[in-house]
């Protein structure tokens, strides 16, 4: 069993899931319209909205298929990082407990993407003598 299996899987289900139901129940474009324009992305919030989650899809199965798992990751991470400036910063750290809606869990996305993206770590190549 490939070593990131497990968390390819668990990533590409919390990418799913946080995209898909937003796509039935008109998240996403609440999300656009009640958020995004609200920010200042108007009037792209709600397409922005829409390639957010639509790249959340792409890059699920990506990470599933084991294909191109460095550009879905970086994809994915951008993402997250800005999630994390435009949204979870200003509410602290902790989603629940100690905060509402903070940036731990992103955070938490993030890194186990790096871990899938360089399971070996950051080694550089080294020229043998």
């Amino acid at each position: 069993m490939n070593a990131t299996l497990l968390l390819r899987i668990t990533i590409a289900i919390i990418l799913l899931t946080h995209s898909v139901f937003g796509m039935f129940n008109n998240g996403i474009n609440d999300f656009g319209n009640l958020f995004l324009n609200q920010i200042g992305f108007a009037p792209y919030g709600v397409l922005l909205a829409w390639l957010i989650k639509l790249s959340h899809v792409v890059a699920a199965v990506l990470l599933l298929l084991n294909k191109y798992v460095k550009l879905a990751g970086f994809v994915t991470i951008l993402v997250l990082i800005m999630g994390i400036i435009l949204v979870h910063f200003q509410e602290g750290w902790f989603v629940v407990g100690g905060g509402r809606n903070g940036m731990e869990y992103n955070f938490l996305l993030i890194i186990v993407l790096l871990a899938i993206m360089y399971p070996n770590g950051f080694k550089k190549d080294k020229i043998q003598e």
